[in-house]
């Protein structure tokens, strides 16, 4: 007889998951109903109107509310687990009622000029307000987040889950986000900007939110899970047991659709992973979706197979491959710019605080043409490297081929070299992040300008 998977234990070391946010783990319609769309949201129209202000939000057991900063939308009733969107432009608003600077961070959107970070939009003063306009090109999951400019927040800022819908829709009974975020809490309950020296405090993460995620599935329903890692520094390796995971989309991107090896998945600080999950469990089997932030395992959320009537007599055929997006299906290396950027946080990057217009950028690019990046870390600790404006394919040792899949957001392991590719699509000035892994580590920029 076969020891039960909830019997195993997920456990990888720090090392394991830096391996696995390199790429290689990643690399190892009938008769359904209509779309359900979870706990999510959908909204009337493609207008977005947020507020950064104060909140309080439990975030351990046996520790007072914490106070935080948040991005709530103006409605309180879309307060949901993401915030949905169809395809087309998308009217943003911004109010700022903290007493700090603030600047929205979108991640997984290329292209978007006007809401660039620094680049396109300049932090908003306390009591301040601005509109713009982003454009909803591709279909995917997205991240919204107020953690760029560090230093000048006096709390932790929580983010927000932003989906573009799929039109068709993806053939799924069920649409479920888990947006899991980290924090560092003191036994007062005060919890600390990442940036700041966290000793004395105790890690607590939070998934949508809340300490914990229960869902239910009934036999041969399909689930479409978004994972997104909301944290500000660390990597997350995520477990979940006795079902069989396919991956669909990474960074907000189709990629070619592969299980995923023991149903375990890494995700790199701010990344995105989209799996689908065929529930064939008898029920009442509960299956625990375990994180792992390298330190030890614990469970997170749970699937509980529900004693209802079946979604169908038999589960349905594997999922064909996401609609593919806008990006090229080749891309030109040999005619490719190439330039070399080191993570050395000596080597002219700069705190985002200090970032100005004037502020020279690592390289400039005609517009059409591949720039191949080769991405050094020598430092002793490991780094992530996030690049806007434009997703990127990882490639192979040699520079013959690339992993099946884009990316906007890598980890660079101590000593580590690693070489992506990307078409300069986009024109107009765009940033490049580096932080190390560390909670007390600064945010550090540096931009490339596509002409």
């Amino acid at each position: 007889m076969k020891k039960a998977m909830t019997n195993q234990v997920f456990s990888p070391s720090r090392r394991a998951l830096l391996a696995g946010l390199g790429g290689a783990a990643l690399a190892s319609g009938l008769g359904l109903p209509a779309f359900v769309q979870g706990q999510a949201l959908a909204q009337a129209a493609n207008t977005l109107s947020l507020r950064a202000r104060p909140a309080t939000v439990a975030l351990g057991a046996g520790l007072p509310q914490s106070p935080i900063w948040a991005l709530e939308t103006v409605n309180p009733a879309a307060s949901a687990a993401a915030l949905r969107f169809s395809k087309g432009d998308l009217a943003v608003t911004l109010s700022n009622e903290l007493p700090a600077l603030i600047v929205l961070n979108w991640l997984g959107i290329d292209g978007a000029q006007a809401a660039s970070p620094l680049t396109g939009q300049a932090p908003i003063p306390p009591g301040g307000r601005v509109s713009f306009t982003l454009p909803l090109r591709q279909a995917g999951t997205l991240l919204v987040n107020a953690q760029l400019l560090g230093g000048t927040a006096d709390r932790p800022v929580s983010a927000r889950a932003l989906i573009v819908e799929d039109s068709p829709p993806v053939p799924a009974d069920r649409d479920e986000v888990l947006l899991i975020e980290e924090w560092r809490v003191k036994a007062d309950g005060s919890a600390l900007a990442p940036g700041s020296n966290p000793d004395g405090t105790k890690v607590a993460y939070t998934v949508n939110g809340q300490p914990r995620l229960d869902l239910t599935a009934r036999v041969n329903e399909r689930l479409r899970l978004r994972f997104i890692n909301g944290c500000a520094r660390s990597p997350l390796g995520l477990r979940i047991e006795n079902h069989d995971v396919r991956v669909m989309a990474i960074d907000s991107q189709p990629s070619e659709p592969f299980p995923a090896r023991d149903g375990q998945l890494v995700l790199a600080p701010g990344s995105r992973v989209d799996v689908l999950i065929d529930a064939t469990r008898a029920p009442g089997t509960v299956s625990p979706i375990v994180l792992h932030d390298g330190t030890g395992p614990r469970t997170i959320a749970q699937l509980t197979m529900s004693n209802d009537a079946p979604a169908r007599a038999a589960p349905l055929p594997p999922a064909a491959a996401l609609p593919s997006g806008n990006l090229p299906a080749r891309l030109d290396l040999k005619n490719a710019l190439r330039t070399d950027l080191s993570l050395d946080p000596t080597a002219q990057w700069i705190a985002p605080v200090k970032f100005e217009a004037a502020t020279a950028p690592a390289y400039r690019v005609k517009r059409g043409r591949t720039v191949v990046m080769a991405i050094t870390n020598p430092t002793t600790a490991p780094a992530v490297f996030r690049l806007h404006g434009h997703h990127f394919r990882l490639l192979d040792r040699l520079d013959d081929g690339w992993k099946p899949f884009w990316l906007d957001t890598l980890i660079v392991d101590k000593g580590q070299t690693q070489r992506i590719a990307f078409l300069a699509e986009y024109t107009g000035r765009w940033l490049m992040e580096a932080t190390a892994l560390n909670w007390a580590a600064p945010k550090l920029l540096r931009s490339y300008t596509v002409e």
